[in-house]
């Protein structure tokens, strides 16, 4: 398990955070419904290389979740300038995922952040994008958020299979679970679905252009919640490289093949000379 010691304020919002290792900096940034824990056979490996920082994005994980919380996309961006501000960091190497991705993406370009290098996977990133499921709970938050536990336990646990082209064992499984239990993570978990609006993608998605620092994209062969050719067009627009393809590997790639993960960004890094802090 990665450990998050610290606790920062970005923008009305309790961000639980921790980094490892030495050398330039490396952010990790996780997508939904997961947590920085995602990336806890990655980092160990990053950081031997890399000071590699991790965090929980706000109403996710161990940061703070309480009603009435905008954990929106609209919000994420934000707190990633908070935090690299706070961190003191000059263009980071950045990792992102899934929702990571979109954050990642507006952050560059809507405000100005830059980074070293930008690994990205199976981002949310290019319209159309949310599941039948997600368009349910959009619609009946309050009957989701009031099921009996045993009910959402049995929901939640499927839903994040789905993520997944392997089994995941239980313990993953309980892993993933366990900030989304209880009387604040039940309701944060159908929160952050409620708030899941295309909107937020579609404010930048004209921007996406050639991006000022090397770029990779890679997909998962068999994602089952955002087809691999999102990733060929992403790759295209942003990089003018080709998707790399992640044989064997669902959405959550961190689960089906974390070593694709590292080997990607191992090379990545290793073509650029670092900037540092």
């Amino acid at each position: 398990m990665l450990d998050l010691p610290n606790t920062s304020i970005i923008n009305g919002n309790a961000i639980r955070w921790g980094q490892l290792g030495d050398g330039p900096p490396l952010i990790t940034i996780h997508g939904t419904p997961f947590s920085s824990q995602v990336w806890r056979r990655i980092v160990p490996y990053l950081a031997q290389y890399r000071t590699v920082y991790f965090f929980d994005l706000a109403g996710y994980g161990q940061s703070e979740m309480r009603e009435g919380q905008d954990v929106s996309l609209a919000v994420q961006n934000k707190v990633l300038v908070g935090l690299i501000n706070e961190w003191g960091l000059r263009r980071p190497d950045v990792l992102a995922h899934d929702f990571g991705g979109a954050t990642a993406l507006r952050g560059y370009y809507l405000n100005g952040l830059r980074y070293g290098s930008l690994t990205v996977f199976d981002a949310v990133a290019l319209a159309p994008w949310g599941s039948p499921f997600v368009q349910h709970v959009r619609e009946h938050e309050a009957a989701f958020s009031g099921m009996p536990d045993y009910m959402h336990r049995a929901l939640l646990a499927a839903y994040l299979q789905t993520a997944a082209h392997n089994p995941l064992s239980a313990d993953v499984i309980e892993l993933y679970s366990a900030p989304w239990l209880g009387p604040v993570g039940q309701p944060a978990f159908y929160r952050q679905i409620a708030q899941m609006d295309q909107t937020f993608t579609d404010e930048v998605q004209g921007l996406y252009d050639k991006m000022d620092c090397p770029v990779q994209v890679l997909w998962g062969k068999e994602d089952a919640w955002i087809p691999y050719e999102k990733g060929e067009e992403l790759a295209s627009t942003l990089s003018g490289f080709p998707c790399t393809p992640v044989e064997n590997a669902g959405h959550l790639v961190q689960e089906d093949r974390p070593e694709a993960i590292v080997a990607a960004v191992m090379a990545q890094i290793a073509q650029r000379k670092p900037i540092g802090q």
